[in-house]
């Protein structure tokens, strides 16, 4: 089965939260027989910053970002027999997927992939004629990389013909356990870029518990924290490569994940830093979120954080044995229920389930 996905990038995680969701779930889907031709825009400084180079596991395609070179990309949909673009590819967004569906074959199964659906849907219902509710006739369905039922629910009021989560996950074979390494020393690590809507977030839960517990280390990863001032004891770390993701996680203590705002008021939707934390065997502390037990059990596998009070108590209180007892929880419970390859088993039922049911249809 082939397979055009239309996204922000696979080589580069600079500015691109996704990258790891595309790499683990693409990867697992070619163990499946899968042919995926990935098409990305060369925008943002991302070529100049890739973390791995094409893989054997998926065919890279590189276009200029230029308008004459987006349509020249979409133009090849036609050649697949499902044609997936996703949110946030950063270039013409609204352009690519007109042109992608355009150009794919009656046959083929059509995909928006939401990506960060919190987000996309705010910004749909506050346009009038939005592109995307014109598109979704056009669409076999939406997939999301989380949300659960209200993401579900909202999507299938403005048209969605199908909505269907499949969410983030493990890849063992690149997040795992592995020795610490000095410079991520530190008692709580955050890595997230400086983002708007989790500035005040990151404040709450990771800053003030640090100017609380001001004799001990935090670590920050991420870009666009430079100009910003930190406690003193917070170091900054600049944009953190994915290969360095492992020791980074394993090293700390414990390890914080903040959710955005639009994305923790939702629910459901676990980011990529959930599993790769877990998959080191890392102690993870979450900001609390709606349907967090579906993933992790608060407690056990998961220690949760209702503001940074509570980050600063859990921190003061957590000893290095109880840490490495809930990371090593963590560690089982995500190999156990949430790979990619898992998750790439749903996939591939859905779309030949439905790519069965187009050519019926069309031969009828």
């Amino acid at each position: 089965m082939s397979v055009a996905f239309y996204g922000s990038s696979l080589l580069s995680s600079y500015w691109n939260g996704a990258a790891t969701y595309y790499r683990g779930l693409i990867k697992a889907l070619a163990a499946r027989g899968f042919r995926v031709v990935f098409f990305e825009p060369d925008v943002y400084d991302r070529q100049k910053n890739k973390d791995i180079e094409p893989p054997d596991w998926c065919e890279v395609v590189v276009y200029d970002g230029t308008a004459e070179a987006m349509r020249a990309a979409a133009a090849e949909a036609g050649r697949f027999n499902v044609v997936v673009k996703a949110s946030g590819v950063g270039f013409m967004d609204d352009e690519l997927l007109e042109a992608v569906i355009a150009a794919s074959s009656p046959t083929a199964v059509r995909i928006f992939w939401d990506v960060d659906a919190p987000a996309t849907l705010a910004e749909v219902n506050a346009a009038d004629g939005h592109p995307l509710k014109a598109a979704l006739k056009h669409l076999d369905m939406v997939m999301t990389y989380g949300g659960g039922d209200p993401v579900v629910t909202a999507y299938r009021s403005i048209g969605a013909r199908e909505c269907i989560p499949i969410y983030n996950a493990l890849d063992p074979g690149t997040h795992h356990p592995v020795a610490p390494e000095p410079r991520f020393s530190a008692d709580l690590t955050f890595l997230g870029n400086r983002l708007p809507d989790r500035e005040a977030r990151v404040e709450a839960f990771f800053l003030e518990p640090a100017t609380t517990l001001w004799r001990q280390k935090f670590l920050l990863g991420g870009a666009g924290w430079g100009d910003r001032s930190l406690p003193p004891n917070v170091s900054w770390l600049g944009h953190v490569a994915t290969a360095d993701h492992n020791a980074l996680n394993v090293t700390a203590k414990a390890v914080l994940n903040i959710n955005r705002d639009s994305m923790a008021a939702t629910g459901f939707s676990p980011p990529t830093r959930v599993f790769e934390a877990a998959g080191a065997a890392a102690c993870l502390i979450t900001d609390h979120w709606t349907g967090i037990e579906m993933f992790l059990v608060p407690g056990e596998e998961v220690l949760v954080a209702r503001d940074g009070k509570d980050v600063a108590d859990i921190l003061g209180g957590l000893s290095l044995e109880r840490a490495r007892e809930i990371g090593r929880a963590a560690l089982a419970r995500v190999l156990a229920d949430h790979t990619y390859d898992q998750r790439a088993e749903t996939v591939d039922r859905i779309l030949r389930d439905r790519i069965a049911a187009k050519r019926a249809g069309v031969a009828a």
